[in-house]
């Protein structure tokens, strides 16, 4: 079996000098509503608002520039649902080098417009990102461009790695760091610094529940791919974990959580409404396991890194509908009445009544279960959280209504 090659602390301190002034440090947020939730003080890294909208282009651009000239004329090619795809276009932009980027059919409108604008040729292949790294395998193959991989190399990890550096100058005693994990480059990366300079600090990757290769890697000692992939969270929906950063990732990483997919759209939906900040599913991971799982003893400070806030303006539309019905900000049910002028008048006055507020109504008169003077009504409401939702279902039984959840 062929060595994997490594990444060194002195690797990421050679990726900071590399990247020199192409990349801002990204601020660390203190968010007190998850400090009040887990009991100690927790910062966000907003890599979110690093240039291109993620951390990708730390590993890029390390990559890239460290290509000879020889291979620097040959062109890049890279594969990525939308956030590589854009640190690859403006890496090699900036360096003059030629790119060709090839991203999933239902990759996010915005993430293929910018990766566009920032200077590459892209082209729609499969259904995955599996399936776009095989295309792109294929083209380099035969063109001899230089497939710049999303985290599977030693400089991608390295130049991920330099946030980890950020990390240590913003929270120099922190105790835990959680960190979104698709194929590995950035967890390992922060890892390889974490373990050289504060080997005490606790560090947690976080996968999407439908589609975790880790944990499963992990348990047997090697990469081993996902049989599911199904999450809103395409950053992180990576099939097989890649084996530079696997190799880190066994030994430096404490462990590897999951969280499901209302986790993910009620994490996007608290930051969006008490951090002010757009994060992306993949991005807002960690946050979603910080409120999973409030009550564990974590060792704080914690960071928690956002990882990209690249998402659709339509699909955040879709996950914040989805994060208020998650956190129990909607509710909906059906009540059975008697089908005449000023019932539905009353019960939305009733509903109005209980401060909540109507979202959607649909009358049914046409049901072999419903006597020829009824009227089966469906309606939705918009309610403050899951106690309003009780008071305002208790407020509507007393008033004699008799409620359906079907």
């Amino acid at each position: 079996m062929a060595t994997v090659p490594s990444v060194t602390y002195a690797d990421v301190l050679s990726a900071r000098e590399q990247l020199g002034d192409l990349i801002r440090p990204t601020p660390l947020e203190y968010s007190r509503v998850l400090s009040e939730k887990v009991g100690t003080e927790v910062f966000l890294k907003c890599e979110n608002l690093q240039r291109a909208g993620s951390f990708k282009i730390r590993g890029a651009y390390t990559r890239i520039s460290r290509l000879s000239d020889e291979e620097k004329a040959r062109g890049v090619v890279a594969a990525s649902a939308g956030n590589h795809a854009q640190g690859v276009a403006l890496a090699a932009t900036s360096l003059g080098i030629r790119s060709k980027v090839y991203m999933p059919v239902g990759a996010a409108m915005p993430k293929l417009i910018a990766t566009r604008a920032y200077g590459a040729e892209v082209e729609q292949v499969g259904a995955t990102l599996d399936e776009s790294l095989f295309a792109a395998r294929a083209y380099a193959d035969e063109t001899g461009a230089v497939l710049i991989h999303p985290f599977d190399h030693p400089d991608i990890v390295a130049g991920q790695g330099t946030c980890g550096l950020e990390i240590l100058e913003q929270c120099p005693e922190v105790g835990t760091v959680v960190v979104s994990l698709g194929g590995g480059g950035l967890l390992a990366g922060i890892a390889t610094v974490l373990r050289e300079q504060r080997p005490q600090t606790t560090v947690v990757g976080v996968q999407a529940e439908q589609a975790a290769a880790y944990p499963m890697s992990l348990a047997a000692g090697h990469p081993i791919a996902a049989d599911k992939m199904a999450t809103m969270a395409d950053g992180i929906a990576v099939g097989l974990p890649g084996a530079v950063p696997f190799e880190v990732i066994k030994s430096a990483v404490d462990r590897v959580d999951t969280v499901s997919e209302s986790a993910l759209s009620r994490a996007m939906l608290q930051l969006l409404e008490h951090s002010k900040l757009v994060v992306e599913p993949a991005g807002a991971a960690g946050v979603a396991l910080l409120n999973e799982q409030a009550s564990r003893a974590w060792e704080g400070p914690i960071v928690v890194v956002l990882s990209g806030g690249n998402i659709d303006p339509l699909l955040m539309l879709r996950i914040i509908r989805h994060g208020m019905v998650a956190a129990g900000r909607y509710l909906q049910f059906r009540v059975v009445m008697p089908d005449r002028p000023g019932s539905l008048a009353r019960l939305i006055a009733d509903c109005a009544a209980a401060d909540a507020n109507v979202v959607e109504v649909e009358h049914m008169r046409h049901d072999a279960n419903l006597l020829i003077d009824e009227v089966d009504i469906l309606i939705q409401l918009e309610t403050k959280g899951p106690q309003h939702c009780q008071d305002v279902l208790t407020s509507l039984r007393s008033a004699g209504y008799r409620l359906k959840f079907s």
